[in-house]
């Protein structure tokens, strides 16, 4: 697979400190972008109206909170301070609130290939997290099907041993969507108790205690009944890219004044993408290199998003099909179409933009690292 030839622009590689007031951290003491960005760290950003619309959601009983955006784009890092504000919450009222954050990922090849084995799994890892007593296997019974043991053991065991509301946070949900045969049944099963909430006092109150929160990376491609999907209901929050103010403040943040010419370059290349604007500032924060390095190596192999570029490198490797529908979107000088489903694989990885039915290349940074890529 070739790659675009870089042309770096030549400019000054100075960068003028930072004149108002920027709430800088040594920089010795910045946190490395990578993951999620820590509760107390100066430069998270704030994207309104997202932050408030799930603050005030997660309030509600019962409530479904989904946040979907492409990797790498601040998902996980809402999540945590969304189950920070509920553990506020709890601190100002009567009742504590319970957290759980689950990783999908976690869930081992054999779970995800047998929904019974997932659900004990599913069951027993909530159990763990909020230190109560290991009760599944005792409790499983076979009379049941594995959707009912779930339910039975949410309802007699884990809502009314917590006696206050639990907030569930499950990231990575697309690692299911890969896993049909367990898929249709979990997604369906978690708008089932979402509905039971909303029965109120005409069904199981307790119910109403289960707040879930579901953070995924990619469209639902699954053809899930429209009755039994939880990705139509409740809050939906697509995170969006940071706006070019966004960007200048977190610039402040980290201690810099860049020119307006390099702000747009920087977003010539990156867009307002998190992660990729963050690495950026961080390392010119840290004097880890010039501008005119940064210009210079930022889509090579030796720059400091070489192991960014290298994932997606070997995704794309892993399926040429997809290789081959993302050259045409390299080459294509306006939005194109695609088969449906490569344009979801794509916008995941965050290499292009939706425009309708159309897609297009994201960020420059991708047209000059990858070039021709054979079928």
């Amino acid at each position: 697979m070739a790659r675009l030839p870089t042309q770096a622009r030549q400019n000054s590689g100075a960068i003028a400190p930072c004149q108002s007031p920027c709430h800088r951290p040594p920089a010795q003491d910045l946190d490395p972008p990578v993951g999620l960005v820590a509760l107390n760290s100066p430069v998270y950003v704030d994207r309104p109206p997202s932050e408030t619309r799930c603050y005030d959601e997660i309030a509600r009983p019962g409530a479904l909170i989904r946040i979907k955006a492409p990797s790498q784009m601040g998902k996980t890092s809402l999540m945590v301070r969304l189950l920070d504000q509920a553990r506020r919450l709890s601190e100002g009222g009567n009742s504590p609130i319970h957290t759980v954050a689950l990783s999908l990922q976690q869930a081992d090849s054999q779970a995800l290939n047998d929904l019974d084995g997932f659900l004990r799994w599913f069951c027993a890892l909530i159990t763990r997290k909020l230190r109560l007593p290991h009760r599944v296997d005792e409790y499983w019974s076979p009379t049941f099907g594995s959707k009912g043991n779930c339910t039975a053991y949410f309802e007699d065991c884990l809502l009314p041993d917590l006696n206050a509301p639990l907030v569930l946070a499950l990231d990575r949900v697309d690692d299911v969507f890969l896993h049909p045969q367990i898929a249709h049944d979990f997604f369906s099963l978690l708008r089932a108790w979402y509905e039971e909430a909303a029965y109120g006092d005409s069904g199981n109150p307790l119910w109403q205690h289960l707040r879930l929160v579901i953070v995924h990376s990619t469209e639902v491609y699954l053809p899930l009944d429209i009755n039994q999907s939880p990705f139509n209901v409740g809050l939906a929050v697509e995170l969006q890219e940071f706006t070019p103010v966004q960007v200048m403040d977190l610039a402040q943040r980290y201690g810099l004044s860049l020119a307006a010419a390099d702000l747009q370059q920087l977003q010539e290349l990156v867009g307002g993408h998190p992660y990729l604007v963050h690495r950026a500032l961080y390392h010119l924060a840290r004097q880890d290199l010039t501008l005119d390095e940064f210009w210079q190596t930022a889509p090579t192999d030796s720059g400091i998003y070489a192991n960014h570029l290298h994932r997606l490198l070997r995704q794309l490797q892993e399926h040429p099909d997809l290789a081959a529908t993302f050259d045409q979107v390299t080459r294509a000088s306006a939005p194109i179409e695609v088969e449906q489903m490569q344009a979801f694989k794509l916008r995941s990885m965050g290499l292009v933009h939706l425009h309708g039915n159309r897609v297009a290349l994201s960020y420059g940074i991708y047209r000059r690292y990858f070039g021709d890529i054979a079928p």
